[in-house]
């Protein structure tokens, strides 16, 4: 088994812990110094580029729950349901890569969203 600093699971529980808190000394230190962002939106951006454009979107999040987490050597995929401030709900799967203890990547695959059971059409669909 992996120690706790370097298992993807645990990299992952810990990024969106992190998140959720708004706690953004602890996700820097998680991510790679490398690390790339990419999402139907941005193409492998850098970290710089990554704080930049996406986490303010931090202020939107309410709660995450983990649905599923599968590792697979030095990454791991993970499904989630977030629920934002106003009560709008999305499933979402990431793909973490994980490398010397940090995550190196995340690929992420945008789901659906709902708002009090209800699907939201989202811009430019």
């Amino acid at each position: 088994m992996l120690a706790a600093a370097t298992d993807p699971a645990a990299l992952v529980r810990r990024s969106f812990d992190a998140y959720r808190r708004r706690d953004r000394a602890a996700i820097e230190a998680l991510l790679g110094d490398d690390f790339r962002f990419t999402s139907p939106y941005d193409d492998a951006i850098d970290r710089k580029a990554y704080f930049e454009r996406c986490w303010p979107g931090a202020e939107r999040i309410r709660e995450f729950t983990l649905e599923r987490l599968v590792v697979d050597g030095d990454a791991a995929f993970v499904t989630y349901l977030a629920r934002t401030v106003d009560g709008t709900e999305f499933r979402n799967t990431e793909f973490h890569r994980c490398r010397d203890g940090r995550i190196a990547s995340v690929d992420v695959y945008f789901g659906a969203s709902y708002r009090d059971g209800k699907f939201v059409k989202q811009p430019g669909g």
